[in-house]
């Protein structure tokens, strides 16, 4: 990975984790000084959002971690599987949330229930996403195997010289 890609995708993590943050923040000051008005329940929605950017900030934090050590080439080692799998777990964990806003504005759609379908549609595509990041995990592991692999045969062709 170049040094431009990386530069690139760390600003873009910084934005996302800022944004984030930001939204949290001004959930939180919506919590405590608006009072809930109109048809939707704003505090359950407030808090869904409010807990479930946290999975969103952990994934990228992981992901930072992730760059930093393909930039210093300790990528393939057994290191990395502990934050793939935060990774994973985060995606799933936005996927129930994102089911839990789905169920909290299902009733609110009795006359066009075509938005909750759509809704759920989405929170399956999340969990698609998960399943996509653990297939590059197997990825990962097969690259790690094969790492391990020809340093060990290294090893027994530096002896045999």
């Amino acid at each position: 990975m170049g040094k431009l890609t990386m530069g690139a995708l760390r600003a873009v993590l910084v934005v996302v984790l800022v944004g984030t943050v930001s939204v949290q923040a001004l959930m939180v000051w919506a919590l405590a000084t608006d009072p809930e008005d109109g048809s939707l329940p704003l505090t359950p929605l407030r808090l869904i959002t409010i807990l479930g950017l946290v999975p969103v900030q952990v994934a990228l934090v992981c992901v930072w971690r992730l760059v930093t050590m393909v930039r210093r080439g300790t990528v393939f080692s057994d290191a990395a599987f502990r934050y793939v799998d935060v990774v994973i777990g985060a995606i799933v964990a936005v996927a129930l949330v994102w089911f839990a806003v789905t169920i909290l504005n299902a009733p609110g759609q009795r006359e066009d229930p075509g938005v909750t379908v759509i809704m759920g549609g989405v929170g399956l595509a999340i969990l698609g996403v998960a399943l996509l990041v653990l297939v590059l995990r197997m990825l990962l592991a097969q690259a790690v195997a094969r790492d391990a692999e020809a340093s060990q045969m290294q090893a027994e062709l530096d002896e045999v010289i």
